[in-house]
């Protein structure tokens, strides 16, 4: 008499044929779908099955959260494009904390350009007052997340977040005086804290040296012209749209939309160093610079994360998987892209996960990581 299927394994999946729960080869994949194999481009730089489904767990798995886009760019080339319904290569993506990295890259190009010094004070009005401590701040410590400016990213209760309250409650409409207006709670470069409000800083100190004027559509101009002919025409990114405040300040620490496949190009341009297509955008040393770990964190550098010098407990990437190398721009609610540059690797994700299932899609991420050989 053949061995039947025990009914505590049946009970949970009543709704499922009673045959497939006493499969002979329980291990086996389920096949995958046309939707699943036609994500995946001709030459991948990956095997096709294996990269197909690895996709498909970033999508379908339970507890993962909703993914809503996934491109993978191999050697500069898309490898793998994936849309929930609903989404496509047209839909624009929010940032969230992505566009960070946007705005150090804009910082970076200012500092090319002689406008901007590293180890300077920036200009910010109230900080030159005479005997202000503030002033001791230099543009590389706001950078790299350590300017020891008053600030609680994620508190208890929220409305007591210094980010809540600059972008949603009483520095809304101008973020930067909100921010810039904060004393210092320890020495400027002592300790690293995370702050969305230090690159709004950043955003403001772009608008002052790009205009004089205080006029929020003059600023506005200003830094949209200078982003859109300095960097995102050059790149191709032709969906992208920063967001303003009421001030003229770019929201440079949240709020920059584009598509999956302009958030992949950017990543690729970072890959390769501040380059594209022969043209160097911004210079190499301030990729390399954005990229370093910094004094106070080994796995931040300059508003970009990194794959390394986690302290226990505080690593949103990868852990002890994938490439010490790799590095990402990392947003709010799963938004994530991944760099890994030895691979020739791009992995751009746009969802919706929350903090639980944020950690189950990163591995989901590394998955597709590692199918690629480093060298």
């Amino acid at each position: 008499m053949p061995k039947l299927c025990s009914p505590r394994l049946i009970a949970p999946i009543l709704l499922l044929p009673v045959l497939a729960g006493c499969s002979s080869n329980p291990g086996e994949p389920e096949p995958l779908s046309k939707e699943a194999l036609a994500a995946v481009s001709d030459d991948p730089g990956a095997p096709t099955e294996d990269l197909a489904r690895a996709l498909d767990d970033a999508f379908t798995k339970d507890g993962v959260g909703e993914t809503r886009a996934v491109v993978v760019m191999h050697g500069g080339r898309i490898a793998a494009e994936r849309y929930a319904q609903g989404y496509g290569p047209d839909t624009r993506f929010v940032s969230w904390s992505m566009a960070k990295t946007v705005t150090a890259t804009m910082i970076g190009m200012l500092i090319a350009d002689g406008r901007l010094y590293l180890d300077q004070s920036p200009p910010v009005p109230r900080w030159q007052r005479p005997g202000d401590p503030r002033g001791e701040i230099t543009l590389r410590q706001l950078l790299q997340m350590r300017s020891g400016l008053r600030h609680c990213e994620s508190c208890d209760p929220p409305y007591e977040s210094g980010e809540v309250r600059m972008l949603f409650l009483d520095g809304r409409d101008d973020m930067a005086d909100y921010a810039e207006s904060q004393p210092l709670e320890s020495e400027p470069g002592a300790k690293f804290e995370y702050s969305s409000n230090t690159t709004v800083i950043l955003a403001d100190i772009a608008a002052r040296v790009l205009t004089r004027s205080t006029d929020p559509e003059l600023r506005r101009r200003a830094v949209a012209d200078y982003l859109h002919s300095r960097l995102f025409k050059p790149l191709g990114m032709d969906s992208m749209v920063p967001e303003f405040d009421r001030s003229g300040t770019l929201i440079g620490g949240s709020l920059v939309h584009g598509t999956a496949r302009d958030w992949a190009r950017f990543g690729d341009f970072l890959r390769n160093k501040g380059s594209y297509k022969g043209t160097q955008v911004v210079p190499r040393r301030w990729v390399e610079f954005m990229t370093a770990p910094s004094p106070r964190r080994g796995n931040y550098g300059a508003q970009t994360w990194l794959n390394q010098g986690a302290p226990e407990g505080d690593d949103p990437l990868f852990g002890e998987r994938g490439p010490k190398s790799a590095f990402a721009m990392i947003g709010h609610m799963g938004q994530f892209v991944i760099v890994a540059p030895d691979r020739k690797l791009v992995v751009a994700r746009l969802g919706h996960s929350n903090s639980e299932e944020i950690p189950r899609e990163v591995q989901e991420l590394a998955d597709i990581v590692e199918l690629y050989p480093g060298k």
